[in-house]
This record gives C-alpha cells, structure tokens and sequence, in this order.
C-alpha cells in the first residue's frame, strides 16, 4: 500500500494528513468519504518523491462524494 500525503484547503478551512491506499483513485474516494470537503476546495495530493497533483471539488456525485477536476489547467 501507497502512503498519500494530502492537504484540503478551502476559504476558511485547511485539512492535511496521510491516507494509506492501493490506488490513487481509492486514496481519492478515501479522503471524500473522511474529509468535509465543499464546492471549491482544492486538494493537494502525492507520494514521496513525485509532485503532488492538485485538484478542485466542483460539485458532488449522486453517492454525496465530491466530484474532483484538475486545477491549474491554463485554457486552450
């Protein structure tokens, strides 16, 4: 299993910690289901030695799990 640091940080609130998973996916599902996450939080996550990938809640799936879209992506 893959150790993921992670930090969630929103306009009044910021969230960090390790989440221990298989998949990059299921650490991200992980962190929905353990962490209030709100429309318009960005979240930082990686593995040691490799850039953190960051991500922006823009809403929420019909199972109440946020719905994440790549943040920092410049317009064609």
């Amino acid at each position: 299993m893959s150790k993921f640091c992670f930090s969630v940080n929103g306009p009044d609130s910021r969230q960090a910690g390790v989440v221990e998973s298989e998949s990059f996916m299921a650490a991200v599902d992980a962190l929905g289901e353990h962490v209030t996450v709100q429309t318009g939080d960005v979240l930082e996550i990686g593995v040691l030695g490799f850039p953190p990938a960051h991500f922006e809640c823009v809403g929420r799936m019909n199972a109440g799990l946020p719905l994440w879209m790549p943040s920092g992506l410049k317009a064609a």
